[in-house]
């Protein structure tokens, strides 16, 4: 099961410095000239999670596998993208295809470094962009009217519901709201998503800050903080910089000295990670023992033959239960025996929704 966001934003924001660190790669070129990034540059990144050592420690396990997630460095957009300008066209394709969007806004001051409209204003880029994306949205959601239209007059209650759900969301879009504040009906959740619009899908705003306010961030990355809650999305300060030299060492202990000499308590980038993970609405589980300790990914609300199907999809179509600890649980007893003595492992059934942090054992037959 693959999981993407799409880094976006202006040229020169510092969009692929950042992919470059959290990559650990120099796969994606930095430099200081729009369209740097023209080919998508997709990197997959583990999820920090200091779970799977503590399990693993419990276990015993030779081996530690981490669940991951895929991070997709796209093309600076400019204004106008929506109508060819630029990279526009090959920026829209590229953003449709992934699941949330990380919109990396510019919030330090350096001369050094061209900003494509002049003066440092991260609110205003982050309009840009979304005027862009809603703007596609409106033209792909018109074109399709004329055809819809079409099969309605052959009374086609699929185009009918289409029709309805388009001009609902046609209206939104020409007040300057996004399509992911519509309130779609459960009956309708498949069709939205057949639409694939690029206001619809999650965003998380990530604040690149200069290498100072890399702890606290700055007023600048407080403005976005502020647009951020009131949108009911999520934003974090990252120093693109700092990340890029954190990435380039390798052994773990200097990494924290490093960190810790800036009042940094993690890498930023964790906290990106950690943070395009919720955005997507995902869980882990863990699976363990002696061979290894393998943490997997399933969206909230999933149910135990699906969470079996990212291991195997014999898995699911044999599916007859789950033996299930809750991580608290393992932690505190110190292991399977342990829960078991004291009755806290459950044998859960086809109905069971995964709690993140569940250790499951899965009984199947094919």
């Amino acid at each position: 099961m693959g999981f993407n966001c799409g880094i976006v934003g202006l040229p020169n924001v510092g969009k692929s410095t950042l992919f470059n660190a959290l990559t650990a790669t120099a796969g994606a070129e930095a430099a200081n000239f729009p369209f740097c990034t023209i080919e998508p540059n997709v990197g997959r990144v583990s999820v920090p999670d200091e779970r799977l050592e503590k399990i693993a420690r419990i276990t015993k396990s030779a081996k530690i596998v981490p669940t991951h997630l895929e991070f997709v460095d796209i093309a600076g957009l400019v204004k106008g993208a929506s109508k060819g300008e630029g990279l526009g066209n090959q920026f829209l394709a590229n953003i449709r295809e992934t699941d949330a969007i990380i919109h990396v806004l510019r919030c330090f001051e350096d001369e050094n470094v061209t900003h494509v409209n002049g003066a440092i204003e991260p609110i205003r880029d982050a309009e840009t962009v979304e005027t862009e994306l809603m703007l596609a949205d409106m033209e792909s959601l018109e074109k399709r009217i004329i055809p819809l239209e079409k099969r309605m007059r052959g009374n086609d209650k699929d185009a009918a519901q289409q029709m309805a759900l388009i001009q609902k969301t046609l209206d939104l879009l020409r007040e300057g709201i996004p399509a992911r504040k519509l309130v779609v009906a459960d009956d309708d959740q498949k069709t939205f998503k057949i639409l694939q619009l690029l206001t619809s899908k999650p965003v998380l705003y990530a604040c690149n800050v200069e290498e100072d306010s890399a702890a606290t961030g700055n007023s600048l990355s407080d403005q976005v903080a502020e647009m951020a809650r009131e949108q009911g999305a999520q934003s974090v300060v990252v120093s693109a910089k700092i990340e890029e030299e954190v990435s380039q060492l390798n052994d773990a202990e200097e990494k924290r000295e490093f960190l810790e000499a800036l009042g940094l308590h993690e890498a930023g980038l964790d906290r990106v990670i950690r943070a395009g993970y919720n955005l997507l609405k995902l869980i882990t589980f863990f699976t363990s023992g002696p061979k290894e300790t393998r943490a997997w990914t399933v969206y909230d609300g999933a149910l135990g033959p699906q969470a079996a199907g990212v291991i195997h999809t014999d898995f699911e179509r044999g599916y007859i239960k789950a033996e299930t600890i809750a991580y608290q649980d393992f932690i505190e007893l110190g292991g399977e025996q342990a829960v078991k003595d004291a009755g806290k492992m459950r044998q859960e059934g086809k109905t069971y929704r995964v709690k993140d942090g569940d250790i499951m054992l899965f009984r199947f037959n094919v």
